[in-house]
């Protein structure tokens, strides 16, 4: 089951932003920022943390960063480790390569919750078909825009405005502004990954 509670709370437990609110994140308001205390500290005595524990904080960082559920994120892991290639580098571009991150990449949304909601709701199109599964995986030459309705352009355009100045475009991807249109150049390489924890310590994890 997917996590609906408050997002400040997960970047709180994890003591580092994991960019679950969009512009908010940015601002003075982040719990991060302001040092607000990790959830329950005040009923927990510091113990050190054993190798077990950094490699289920490491999972659990990349999960919230992505916004998956733990079934859909073992399901993801069990992919990467039937490829040829190091698993924890293959498992971060199947996570990377999610439509719903993609969108988010693209500035259509201001977090991935955001983008999922987009997609669910029909807005998308994938080689000119309508996805509205957010877990929808791309592949190379695969072009991205946005339903052509005025409710469409206006939320994602506002939402493009919003996060110009935050969200960066990966050099995999590109992006015509005025048509709404992307399209994916090739994978993502290790260098252009930014994910919030080693995902070496998630194939230790799944491994014992």
């Amino acid at each position: 089951m997917r996590y609906t509670g408050p997002a400040c709370k997960l970047c709180r437990r994890e003591g580092k932003k994991l960019f679950l609110k969009g512009e908010r994140c940015m601002k003075a308001k982040c719990a991060i920022d302001r040092e607000r205390p990790v959830p329950g500290a005040s009923q927990r005595r510091r113990a050190k943390i054993s190798d077990y524990g950094v490699q289920l904080r490491a999972k659990q960082q990349i999960r919230r960063y992505y916004g998956l559920s733990e079934k859909q994120f073992l399901k993801t892991f069990k992919i990467a480790s039937k490829k040829t290639g190091i698993t924890s580098f293959e498992f971060l571009v199947l996570l990377e390569m999610r439509l719903d991150n993609t969108v988010y990449r693209l500035g259509f949304a201001s977090s991935r919750s955001a983008a999922r909601q987009i997609i669910n709701h029909g807005h998308i199109r994938v080689n000119g078909r309508k996805v509205d599964i957010p877990s929808y995986k791309l592949k190379k030459g695969d072009t991205i825009e946005l339903k052509k309705s005025d409710k469409s352009l206006a939320f994602v355009q506002k939402n493009i405005e919003e996060t110009s100045g935050t969200v960066t475009l990966p050099e995999w991807l590109t992006f015509e502004k005025e048509a709404l249109k992307a399209e994916v150049l090739r994978f993502p390489e290790e260098s252009e990954i930014q994910a919030p924890a080693d995902a070496q310590l998630i194939v230790e994890l799944y491994s014992k």
